[in-house]
């Protein structure tokens, strides 16, 4: 593919002239040749004291900057499908109030049975929820709306780090659903599960998460790895079979809790059977989907996209046990945040180079 290419590098992580000049020596010649010019992004300061350098990128590539994109401070924009670092490296386990008398390790916890169903919310207030970074996680950004909840302490965990304790917890998506199972359970995920529990805490699982849960899961054609079955969590009656046919579409429905409406998209090769489904999670056009536990702890569906409903967030924070959850337009913030950025791009970059260089036509808004 012969198409021109811009590299954009950012300077708040340092080093931004090596980056891109190192870059570019790396490029065979008809790749250089492609390079039509340089982005920064993610600027601070004084324009002015960064031209020198500037100057010089151009003197010594031969090659434009095309601008200059400033930090744009609390930009939401949803990651690609790898799960950024930042997003659970170094960050505080959710820790529960001084006045429960309990470490924040679920391990502890779960000795202390008389005090763990009530402690978090009442004594800290937010809701605590983790979800156990599989190594092949898929569809995280599920989460983005309750990690921007101000009503929420998110925690994402790497598998092998303490198992914080919390009050809701939820298995994610997976590429590779028994292969994930089997990390999870190695690391030591399957029993503090069934404590939480035990002791009143909330389950959800979310496509890959809902098989996990079930009794079995079998890839007869080794869709994700070598053919066979996997002994499932064992917390819901239920069975999964992948299948080679994947199954992808936009949805909408009901939540059965509370009647809340929702949308979303389901992207699964699995399908699943049992005597669990016959309590629906989500009643939808085509028909019903997933399930809640008999003892109502546990929720589970092959909808993604479940919290960017907010109705349907706050039916699933009061479950959990959140009383008053106010839940914002996630929607309209990822949007406003979409045209923050395509606003700085209008104002910063040089657009009419750039229309050139892509051959674009003259574009207009009317707004």
């Amino acid at each position: 593919m012969d198409c021109p290419v811009i590299l954009i590098a950012d300077i708040d992580r340092g080093g931004v002239f090596a980056h891109l000049v190192g870059t570019l020596a790396l490029l065979s010649e008809s790749e250089q040749a492609r390079v039509v010019g340089f982005v920064i992004n993610r600027f601070r300061g004084d324009l002015a004291l960064l031209q020198p350098g500037l100057d010089w990128l151009e003197q010594h590539t031969g090659k434009p900057v095309l601008g200059v994109l400033p930090y744009l401070h609390g930009l939401h924009l949803e990651a690609e499908d790898a799960l950024p670092v930042a997003l659970f490296a170094h960050q505080p386990s959710p820790q529960p109030s001084p006045a429960c008398g309990i470490t924040s390790d679920l391990a502890d916890v779960v000795d202390q049975p008389s005090r763990m169903a009530s402690c978090f919310i009442r004594g800290g207030g937010k809701l605590r929820v983790i979800v156990p970074v599989l190594p092949h996680i898929s569809n995280h950004t599920d989460f983005d709306p309750l990690r921007l909840h101000p009503q929420i302490e998110f925690s994402f965990v790497a598998l092998g780090e303490a198992i914080p304790a919390a009050d809701l917890i939820i298995l994610p998506g997976s590429k590779a659903v028994r292969g994930d199972l089997d990390s999870l359970r190695k690391a030591g995920w399957e029993a503090p599960i069934r404590h939480h529990l035990r002791y009143g805490g909330k389950l959800i699982g979310i496509c890959g998460g809902l098989q996990m849960l079930g009794r079995s899961i079998h890839d007869p054609l080794g869709l994700e790895g070598e053919a066979g079955s996997s002994i499932g969590l064992g917390l819901l009656e239920l069975s999964t079979t992948l299948q080679a046919e994947k199954q992808l579409r936009n949805v909408r429905g009901t939540l059965m809790l509370e009647g809340a409406p929702v949308s979303g998209y389901e992207i699964h090769a699995g399908v699943s059977a049992g005597h669990a489904l016959q309590h629906p999670a989500v009643q939808l056009e085509h028909g019903a989907d997933g399930t809640i536990s008999s003892d109502g702890q546990i929720f589970a569906t092959y909808l993604h996209g479940l919290f960017e409903s907010s109705a349907a967030t706050d039916a699933l924070l009061r479950w959990a046990g959140l009383r008053e959850a106010t839940t914002l337009d996630y929607r309209a913030r990822r949007e406003a945040d979409l045209e923050r950025l395509a606003d700085a791009v209008e104002q910063y970059l040089d657009t009419a180079q750039l229309r050139e260089l892509f051959t674009l036509e003259e574009m207009s808004c009317a707004n």
